[in-house]
């Protein structure tokens, strides 16, 4: 089974031709965003507000970076767990956003949230986070840098690794598996 290289900003067609089982690398660049980080950025939408970065057709990435050892870009990057997000999500989704890459199951709301604006979430390797480091070449702090390991980043990636878990059609690796999705 070959990857599917996705490289945002993300559009319709990008997402639609996903399907959960699918494996992508992404490369060029992605956000990232934990709850803390979210519930500031749905209360800036919320306010109607600019965000600190343009959401439309971006990836964020649900990690809290370890600090870097001298010479790295970051030392460990592995993905936290999504269903923290799941209150924050669809309003994030809905102001642009067309991919998430974590861990676990993202809940109704979201999956709602990804039907009706074509969004996708991924799942990367969890305790793989030092592996998953290596596909990071650059990180700058984007916004709420007091947050530490959860202020919003936007990484440069390459060819970094994720499996698509839940579709724009409703597809769900958590649900029906991954054999059901395997393609040929």
């Amino acid at each position: 089974m070959d990857y599917i290289k996705l490289t945002p900003p993300l559009k319709n067609d990008d997402i639609e031709k996903l399907k959960a089982g699918d494996r992508v690398l992404i490369n060029g660049y992605m956000f990232t965003a934990r709850d803390a980080a979210h519930k500031r950025l749905v209360e800036l939408i919320d306010k109607n507000e600019n965000l600190p970065f343009d959401p439309t057709g971006q990836i964020i990435y649900f990690v809290g970076p370890a600090p870097a050892k001298p010479g790295q870009v970051m030392n460990s990057a592995g993905p936290t767990t999504s269903g923290r997000m799941n209150p924050y999500s669809p309003k994030v989704i809905a102001a642009g956003l067309k991919g998430m890459v974590g861990k676990g199951e993202m809940g109704p709301g979201v999956v709602e949230a990804m039907k009706k604006h074509k969004a996708v979430y991924m799942v990367a390797t969890g305790g793989a986070g030092a592996l998953i480091a290596n596909a990071i070449t650059g990180s700058e702090i984007v916004a709420y840098e007091e947050l530490g390991a959860e202020a919003v980043r936007k990484l440069t990636v390459k060819d970094f690794p994720a499996i698509v878990a839940q579709d724009c059609h409703g597809g769900n690796i958590f649900i029906e598996g991954v054999k059901k999705y395997k393609r040929e």
